[in-house]
């Protein structure tokens, strides 16, 4: 028997309950009252262009196909400055803010009397995996916590049958990086998510026993769970300070819970046809995200705090992410689609059942794309200037903080890194962004490090 169908064969973990061994490090906790309660974050992977969806230029239309001179000298990526290139997509104003936003994203225009749009975001790096690391972590180096992961550090859980932090990762693959985008990093290993690939026959690997293992059953799991209980107290006391093996316990324990809630999570055939239809479940373009967003709303409302689902994976051909090198038109078209509806019906759920109050809706990028074409169709990086929103907890709707030029390009007014919308969605949660905070290696990091500040123009 080897070891992983020894540790298995603990009752199916149906029955392991050793929170008695756990020695987690104390949270935080609330810094002064919130106005959220939990967080879901959706993640544009490959860079998502904010000059064709929330960044209207009129200029690129008036000089859409002229040489391109911003009156400096522009180094891209992997090109040289082509044309102006204008959005393949008309835009219209919408809500009573009269927000414009690109015609490919009709439903989740609706909602921007709802949100909050940071139209000067700056990265500090146009290469993929650092600046996703950026958004997520805060740097641009590996080894960091997501803030997902300081959030659940923080505050912990508000439902004990459930993990605090879940990542539903595009089915595709995932994003440069890899899992390490969410990772806990130095905090206690606890803290790390759980990844639930919705729409999978499996979607939580190792939840259940493999077939294999025909040896458990219900006689075997007594003597098995007294063994296993024993060599962990033995190790716990070997190893006082080392949160693997806690972590270890607990991811135990919280499997075992997971066999009986999960299910119940995941099963969405008692939702109505009518809410189904709102996700864009009918339509096999919007079927996924809309089955990811509906799924997220289910572990919001019954207490998961952090939920990050990711649109895009790594580079492939055909592109199977945001990296519109090629032809823009071509994968943001089916990009944006596919993530409309869905966005904007969790928005619309979430505030009809009672839950938008409470729960900050974030969708961000890990740059965005130049005004001038590569090749003939495509777009460069660009970590100038681009967009990110927020909306519900505790979010003003309806506003526009922040400005690029007139071509989209650069971040001229009220410009913003990752560390202002971190501190920002902190304090909403009831956390002081400067006082949360973790000895590592004889350094008191921060998710912030040691920028930030709260952008109270955001604030309802």
């Amino acid at each position: 028997m080897n070891r992983r169908e020894f540790l298995w064969s603990g009752g199916g973990l149906g029955g392991i309950a050793l929170s008695q061994m756990l020695a987690a490090a104390e949270s935080p906790g609330l810094h002064h009252p919130a106005k959220a309660k939990r967080v879901v974050q959706l993640f544009m992977s490959g860079a998502a262009s904010q000059c064709d969806l929330f960044d209207y230029k009129p200029m690129l239309d008036k000089r859409a196909g002229e040489p391109w001179d911003p009156g400096e000298k522009v180094e891209l990526f992997q090109s040289k400055p082509g044309v102006v290139m204008n959005s393949p997509w008309g835009w219209k104003q919408h809500g009573q803010c009269g927000k414009w936003v690109s015609d490919l994203l009709p439903h989740t225009a609706s909602c921007v009397d709802d949100i909050a749009f940071v139209q000067s975001m700056i990265a500090k790096s146009n290469v993929h995996g650092p600046a996703t690391y950026m958004q997520n972590t805060g740097f641009v180096l590996p080894g960091f916590p997501s803030m997902g992961a300081w959030v659940s550090y923080a505050l912990g859980s508000l439902n004990n049958n459930l993990p605090t932090l879940v990542v539903l990762p595009d089915p595709r693959g995932f994003p440069p990086n890899g899992p390490s985008n969410w990772s806990a990093g130095f905090l206690p290993a606890a803290h790390q998510a759980t990844m639930i690939r919705v729409g999978s026959p499996n979607p939580i690997q190792d939840l259940f026993p493999p077939d294999k293992a025909r040896f458990i059953t219900k006689e075997s799991e007594k003597d098995t769970l007294r063994v296993l209980e024993s060599m962990n107290r033995e190790h716990l006391v070997d190893h006082a300070g080392d949160s693997r093996l806690e972590a270890r316990i607990a991811s135990y324990e919280m499997a075992a819970k997971l066999q009986l809630s999960a299910p119940d999570v995941m099963d969405i055939s008692g939702e109505s046809e009518a809410t189904k239809k709102l996700y864009g479940m009918d339509d096999k373009l919007t079927e996924d995200m809309g089955r990811r967003c509906l799924v997220a709303r289910r572990l919001l409302e019954r207490g998961v705090r952090f939920v990050q689902i990711w649109s895009g994976a790594d580079n492939g051909f055909p592109r199977r992410n945001w990296d519109s090198h090629e032809d823009l038109k071509r994968d943001h078209g089916e990009l944006g689609t596919s993530l409309d509806k869905p966005t904007a019906a969790l928005i619309q759920d979430l505030k009809v059942r009672g839950l938008l109050d409470d729960t900050i809706v974030y969708w961000t990028t890990e740059f965005g794309r130049m005004p001038c074409s590569q090749g003939a169709k495509g777009r460069d990086h660009n970590p100038f200037g681009f967009t990110s929103w927020l909306a519900g907890g505790g979010i003003q709707g309806g506003v526009s903080y922040g400005a690029t030029d007139e071509w989209s390009y650069k971040a001229v007014e009220k410009p913003v890194y990752c560390y202002e919308v971190h501190a920002t969605v902190l304090h909403l949660l009831g956390i002081d962004f400067k006082r949360l905070s973790f000895r590592n290696n004889g350094i008191d990091r921060r998710l912030t490090d040691v920028h930030g500040r709260v952008l109270p123009e955001l604030l309802a």
